[in-house]
């Protein structure tokens, strides 16, 4: 089994102080920091750019996993690479040519990934993942933090995990959306290795605490 993650994702934290919160997630346990970038097209929300995570970088030695929702992510790509993500990944719908994309990513020395929202079949991805460093699987709607979790997404996590075995490829299952101790369980035994969680982490009374239980799940 792969090694289990957690990535806590920045749309949670005081915007006021994204430095600080990059620093303790460094501080309490996590694996990565999780980054939601949004254009008030492909969803409503507007987030931030890559002058943000090049804000964050200094201040953590995290990779920074970076999900675009945004439309044509071709155009953004280089700059997040410049500003020191270490993983992009982004919506297939978005792209005309998502094949290009991901190699593209990889040559800028990322890690490359899709993500497949509630309603984006598996099929999507069968003829992507083999230029895939990871898979994103969102168990909510995207655009917004503090939903719950849609359980279909366990049936969707089986199915890609399915499919890495019977491609014979290695690369991870993410997960992000209404992720907590119990979903986190879930997920787990779906196949998923990358939990992202937002107020499960930064709404916790001890974030170390929270990263830990989040990952205890593998147990």
């Amino acid at each position: 089994m792969k090694k289990v993650l957690v990535a806590p994702s920045l749309l949670s934290a005081d915007f006021a102080a994204m430095g600080e919160a990059a620093a303790r997630l460094a501080q309490a346990g996590a694996d990565v920091v999780h980054c939601d970038i949004m254009d008030g097209s492909f969803v409503p929300a507007i987030t931030f750019g890559a002058q943000m995570v090049a804000a964050v970088r200094p201040k953590s030695d995290l990779p920074i996993d970076v999900h675009l929702m945004v439309e044509a992510p071709e155009r953004h790509v280089e700059a997040f690479a410049a500003a020191g993500a270490d993983w992009i990944t982004f919506h297939p719908e978005a792209c005309r040519h998502p094949h290009r994309l991901l190699q593209s990513i990889r040559a800028l020395g990322c890690k490359a990934g899709i993500v497949l929202n509630p309603g984006t079949p598996v099929a999507v991805a069968e003829y992507l993942v083999e230029a895939c460093d990871l898979v994103l699987l969102m168990s909510v709607n995207p655009g917004a933090g503090g939903q719950s979790f849609l359980p279909d997404t366990l049936r969707k996590a089986r199915a890609v995990a399915a499919l890495r075995e019977a491609l014979s490829l290695a690369f991870d299952i993410e997960i992000d959306g209404g992720i907590n101790v119990d979903t986190a369980r879930q997920a787990i035994d779906a196949g998923v290795n990358v939990l992202v969680a937002g107020n499960a982490v930064f709404g916790a009374p001890d974030m170390a605490q929270a990263i830990a239980a989040i990952r205890g799940g593998s147990k």
